[in-house]
């Protein structure tokens, strides 16, 4: 190596990455820190294909005055004692919990689970849902999976374990009421040539490969699944819940899926 490419290397020293770590957390705490004012914190979503979408924390923390008719009408399916899983910052779950139901707060991220904690949740866990599987956890009446929470059915492999250990920690004739965002409602190219590449690799075409940013630190990779309805319908077939009903908005939905006897 000639001296400029000695000084060409120590100018510009390999990049080494984001870190490892509760990205999601952090940019919640962040938010709430700033009391939840618009624009201040951007939360990052990168997708295995090099897209990036940016959008506003601060709805993590909206009232329910401002919610969209969706939430509105997901909440008031509720009843009995809840779940919300993938609670972020307990939007709905602090809400459902104020208007006098019992509610539990689920969300893998510890700091997710500060920031419930600091705005009130009286039953905070950190984890996933088959660590409530333990027999001092009572049975629920509703699960709830909104903001979209209907991605952590992941993809067919995951979808039927996780609908079962609903099913296992479920009252006769619970509801799950998750919220989803049919793919195909989409004329962007760069998301259509995403599905197209899915089904060549054999996947459903709204599973997406992704992690969440937040300044130098990122979470682990991991999938998530945006499904039609009809496609919802089919990988709830062969388990013990039912597609009941749901309710659209544009390309979002809400479905009310129901335990069978």
């Amino acid at each position: 190596m000639d001296n400029s490419q000695a000084r060409t290397a120590t100018e510009h020293p390999r990049p080494i990455g984001p870190e490892i770590g509760d990205a999601f957390g952090m940019l919640l705490m962040e938010c709430w820190e700033c009391n939840g004012e618009p624009n201040r914190v951007l939360e990052f979503v990168e997708r295995d294909d090099g897209y990036l979408a940016a959008g506003d924390a601060s709805r993590y923390f909206a009232p329910s005055e401002a919610w969209g008719t969706l939430d509105r009408w997901a909440c008031a399916q509720a009843h009995g004692r809840i779940l919300d899983i993938g609670s972020g910052a307990g939007r709905h779950a602090l809400y459902l919990q104020n208007v006098g139901h019992e509610v539990v707060a689920l969300d893998v991220s510890p700091l997710a689970g500060e920031v419930c904690r600091r705005r009130g949740m009286e039953q905070v866990v950190t984890g996933t849902v088959p660590n409530l599987l333990v027999p001092e956890v009572k049975p629920f009446t509703s699960f709830l999976l909104l903001g979209n929470n209907l991605g952590l059915l992941r993809d067919t492999q995951n979808a039927p374990h996780l609908l079962q250990t609903l099913a296992e920690l479920a009252t006769p004739n619970a509801v799950i009421i998750g919220q989803g965002t049919d793919p195909y409602r989409t004329e962007s190219p760069l998301h259509i040539a995403y599905h197209q590449r899915n089904r060549v690799l054999g996947r459903m075409p709204g599973q997406i490969r992704m992690r969440v940013r937040h300044e130098n630190i990122t979470t682990d990779w991991f999938d998530y699944l945006f499904t039609s309805i009809e496609e919802l319908r089919g990988l709830v077939a062969p388990s013990a819940w039912r597609l009941e009903h749901y309710e659209t908005e544009g390309a979002s939905y809400v479905a009310v899926l129901r335990l069978s006897d």
